[in-house]
């Protein structure tokens, strides 16, 4: 029997809620360990005897543990840059995290980017571009999936919104660079519609535009509902009881709230970003897209209110949802953990891999 390749997954992405982050962790962790007949997986474990350490999140004790007695893999969920309009701080101590996390990056032999889009500022930051690879996310569909319009309705009657209301859903952390204001303004400009946000603020006052958005949940438009963070396994019902997922994000990396959302046969409203034309097959017009307030209310009035247009993009949110399936996903990550080990393993003479070739 071959002896496994042991696999420590290093992430704290669990502990801070309401980060997508921590949905694509516990999806690719729980991916990986199912290909059990080649991997030993476990996650933050102390011992020191494993062939690749993964590092999910750049916290200082993971990145400690990446050094050459094994092979050191980081996950790429967010680039030095992609911190403007998310956290703020005092510019000094701001540079210093911003050179931090590129330290963190350049110190693993490999990295994985959840979208593409992040190769070439990678290569720029200093990581060699044989060395990333590029690996989607993926949800459950068994998690992620279409409810009835009954359970709609129950869930509707749990947040006081009417059955028959356009029901808009905004979803992430509250934060600038998510497009908050936006979304607020453009539930101004349609009264009649819902807007619901799940979301809230993950990290506190440190948030990029505290006050002012803090003011906004206060105090809402009379048709907006700040509904807060959200735990991971209530947002199917989430997801079903809206008509369409509304991100007016400036910036983004690979959102898992879209991936979430499409399992639902919702249609999608996004910020026209480059960020989102390779990974959400932009040539097939799979989901609605504007770049200001004024298209956002044009494309939300016609999707509320022109049933071919919704149905196309249902069908689009369809498209996104069948190639971002589990087997595929779950094959990708069970060659690249294999490809790795075979070019790393005899450069850092792992012990496994001596034992590997004696027994071949």
């Amino acid at each position: 029997m071959m002896e496994k390749i042991r696999i420590n997954m290093l992430s704290q992405a669990t502990s801070v809620d309401g980060q997508g982050v921590g949905s694509a962790y516990v999806e690719q962790v729980a991916l990986v360990k199912e290909n059990d007949d080649v991997f030993e997986v476990e996650v933050n474990s102390k011992r020191g005897n494993f062939d690749i350490y993964h590092m999910h999140t750049f916290n200082p004790q993971y990145v400690m543990r990446l050094n050459k007695r094994h092979i050191n893999v980081t996950y790429v969920h967010c680039l030095p840059d992609t911190f403007d309009g998310s956290l703020k701080m005092p510019k000094p101590i701001f540079r210093l995290f911003k050179k931090y996390v590129k330290h963190a990056y350049l110190k693993a032999d490999e990295a994985v980017v959840v979208n593409p889009i992040f190769i070439e500022p990678l290569v720029r930051l200093g990581l060699k571009r044989e060395n990333i690879t590029y690996i989607p996310n993926f949800v459950d569909h068994e998690k992620f999936h279409e409810l009835s319009l009954e359970e709609r309705n129950v869930l509707r009657d749990k947040y006081n919104i009417p059955h028959d209301k356009f029901v808009v859903m905004g979803c992430g952390q509250v934060q600038t660079r998510k497009g908050v204001k936006d979304y607020v303004e453009c539930a101004k400009r349609n009264p009649d519609m819902v807007f619901v946000w799940a979301g809230g603020f993950s990290f506190g006052a440190i948030t990029d535009g505290y006050k002012e958005l803090k003011a906004i949940m206060d105090k809402p438009p009379k048709n907006v509902k700040f509904i807060g963070i959200v735990p991971r396994k209530e947002m199917n019902g989430i997801f079903n009881m809206s008509d369409v997922l509304f991100m007016p994000s400036f910036d983004e990396l690979f959102p898992m709230s879209i991936l979430e959302a499409v399992n639902s046969r919702k249609p999608v409203l996004l910020r026209d970003l480059e960020l989102y034309k390779d990974i959400l097959f932009y040539d097939k017009d799979t989901y609605a897209k504007a770049s200001d307030v004024e298209g956002f209310c044009k494309q939300l009035s016609k999707l509320a209110s022109d049933k071919e247009y919704y149905e196309h993009y249902q069908k689009g949110s369809e498209i996104i949802k069948n190639f971002y399936s589990k087997e595929h996903v779950k094959n990708l990550w069970r060659e690249y953990y294999l490809r790795i080990y075979d070019k790393w393993a005899p450069v850092k003479k792992l012990k496994s891999w001596k034992k590997r070739n004696k027994k071949a």
